[in-house]
């Protein structure tokens, strides 16, 4: 079992580990938990009901979280042609076609995330060992493979994210910094969530959100409720409220 050090242990005892948090209880005891001198980096696990194994039940796609990562995140583009002065316009801090590649390919990783034009996935294609374990790999469900790159660029750079199932069926996306507000913590989370309760596969039966943690870099887990979440956003949740009263 892991030892933990003395700040982590006190912080710990503020979370009650039999209690399943509100999205908004939990940003608040976040900002009380959250205890390193550096500005942590808030990340949500979401445990779903689906068979990663299932080619039908795949939770793959990407979210405009409202208040962003909190991240600067630098984005590449592998293009050509009219494309390349698109993506350098729109804030692209990386831009290139076959010569970055071929940079990717021999250890250039100097970005967070990439793009690229459909007529570049021939290229592209073969960095699937670099950028796949790395979750850089351009993908069209993620919007990253595009010929619309001006917008691809400053939605990444307006903190859209991407989430996808790991191979145990669960999600883990950053949602944020400890320096964010509890409220810009909770409306992180809560789009997040709708996100994936939206993105529910067809296929999938039973519970679909099994479990919610949230954390930052050096803080205990705080679990959410998710029988909560299950009732999907917070407009679904007051129409839903409306038609029974």
């Amino acid at each position: 079992m892991a030892k933990h050090g003395k700040k982590y242990t006190e912080k710990a005892k503020l979370v009650d580990p039999a209690k399943r948090y509100t999205v908004a209880e939990a940003a608040a005891l976040l900002k009380q938990v959250a205890f390193a001198k550096f500005n942590e980096s808030l990340t949500l696990d979401i445990r779903l009901g689906v068979d990663p194994r299932a080619a039908d039940q795949q939770v793959r796609g990407t979210v405009a979280l409202p208040h962003g990562t909190g991240k600067t995140i630098r984005v590449a583009v592998f293009a050509k042609g009219d494309k390349v002065r698109e993506a350098e316009e729109a804030g692209a801090d990386i831009v290139g076609g076959d010569d970055l590649a071929d940079k990717v390919q021999n250890g250039f990783l100097d970005f967070d995330a990439a793009i690229a034009t459909p007529d570049m996935m021939r290229v592209v294609g073969k960095l699937g060992k670099v950028l796949g374990p790395r979750n850089m790999m351009p993908n069209p469900k993620a919007g990253t493979v595009t010929m619309n790159v001006k917008d691809a660029v400053l939605a990444l750079k307006a903190g859209r994210v991407e989430y996808r199932l790991d191979r145990f069926a669960i999600v883990h996306v950053s949602v944020g910094k400890a320096a964010f507000t509890e409220q810009q913590i909770a409306e992180n989370v809560q789009s997040l969530l709708d996100a994936l309760w939206k993105a529910k596969p067809a296929a999938a039966k039973g519970k679909y959100i099994r479990s919610i943690c949230l954390s930052s870099t050096m803080s205990p887990g705080i679990r959410i409720n998710s029988d909560e979440a299950e009732l999907g956003s917070v407009a679904e949740k007051a129409a839903a409220a409306a038609a029974a009263g």
